[in-house]
């Protein structure tokens, strides 16, 4: 949501607020996860590399594995979450009652979230754009061509100002039609409702995938609009979680610059000689000491998960159906934009 005015969504979402208690008060958050032994973790009612629930009930995804990382991290065992599926337009109400503990659901960094709905980005988990997926048979070519045109647009999200932005800035006009979820943007696209659906790679490629007569049969335009750094999300007032939330992802980062992986960082650790390997196992011993969790929080979010490479390839790039190039989600010394700030 950006843009000089405030959106509709958001001012329904500053207008709710004030009627819930927000229990982020001096480490209530991790208190409350200790003492439960559960983590709850708010994820999308269902993008497939982000958080779906596959038919075995099991949680699969990029954001999904993330809160596996955090519950092993924090309370020894990766098994330790609760998925609570959330629409787009829930999410942040969600967070602020107290009824998850950290919201993963790709959701966009801005700083209208962050100042008017008291929330924190601990940092990114996922750099994407905002692109636009058409019929492949009505020869939309680039993006003047849906100028008039009615576009499917998810509720609660980021898209609908982009475009209003976009589209203003070029002089054009558009028609949003508003849905719930991808499943009704789907619904809509292909029943010819909307011209065009706009929303992140990965959201585009899926419902591509689900194309009765084939996935030839819808084209994503190469015309990007927005940024779209997504990652998870907490409560505003509870710094010792916030930290924790921070650099596990940190760490999941870092893993893959110095080689660790979930086949090789316990062997790798139990015998320490090269300083990258040395300052690993400083980092674990000062978040430890400082936040109250049992040491080798690093490793095993690692050994769970995987280093942020491998969670990616599994997900979103070479091992999963969508095969999205990493890009901007490379680490740093590779051209991407994943980078773990020093220790000292």
């Amino acid at each position: 949501m950006k843009g000089k005015g405030i959106s509709i969504a958001l001012a329904l979402a500053l207008l709710v607020a004030p009627l819930f208690h927000s229990t982020a008060e001096g480490g209530a958050t991790l208190a409350r996860i200790k003492t439960t032994g559960q983590l709850r973790c708010g994820v999308s009612d269902g993008i497939r590399g982000f958080s779906f629930r596959e038919p075995d009930g099991r949680w699969s995804g990029m954001d999904a594995d993330y809160c596996r990382a955090l519950a092993a991290a924090v309370l020894g065992d990766p098994g330790k979450v609760e998925y609570i599926p959330l629409a787009a337009s829930a999410r942040f109400p969600s967070l602020k009652a107290g009824e998850i503990d950290v919201l993963v659901r790709n959701t966009t960094w801005t700083l209208e979230r962050e100042a008017a709905l008291e929330v924190m980005f601990p940092g990114v988990l996922f750099y994407d754009e905002q692109r636009f997926l058409v019929p492949a048979g009505q020869n939309v070519s680039d993006l003047s061509r849906l100028n008039g045109a009615t576009i499917c647009v998810v509720k609660g999200t980021t898209h609908e100002m982009n475009m209003v932005e976009y589209f203003r800035a070029k002089g054009w006009n558009f028609q949003p039609l508003i849905v719930e979820n991808l499943d009704k943007a789907a619904e809509a696209l292909f029943s010819g409702k909307c011209t065009a659906f706009t929303s992140e790679r990965p959201q585009l490629m899926a419902i591509r995938s689900r194309v009765p007569r084939g996935p030839e049969e819808y084209v994503m335009l190469p015309d990007a609009i927005s940024k779209e750094p997504m990652g998870p999300v907490v409560r505003r007032g509870d710094d010792e979680w916030f930290t924790i939330v921070r650099w596990v992802l940190f760490a999941l980062i870092r893993a893959e610059e110095i080689g660790l992986t979930q086949s090789n960082v316990r062997s790798i650790l139990n015998n320490p000689a090269e300083p990258a390997v040395l300052s690993w196992l400083e980092q674990d011993k000062i978040i430890s000491k400082s936040l109250s969790i049992q040491p080798g929080w690093a490793t095993r979010a690692v050994e769970n998960t995987g280093n942020y490479g491998e969670m990616f390839d599994r997900n979103l790039g070479s091992q999963s159906t969508l095969k999205l190039e990493r890009g901007l989600n490379r680490i740093w010394n590779q051209g991407g934009l994943m980078y773990v700030p020093p220790l000292h």
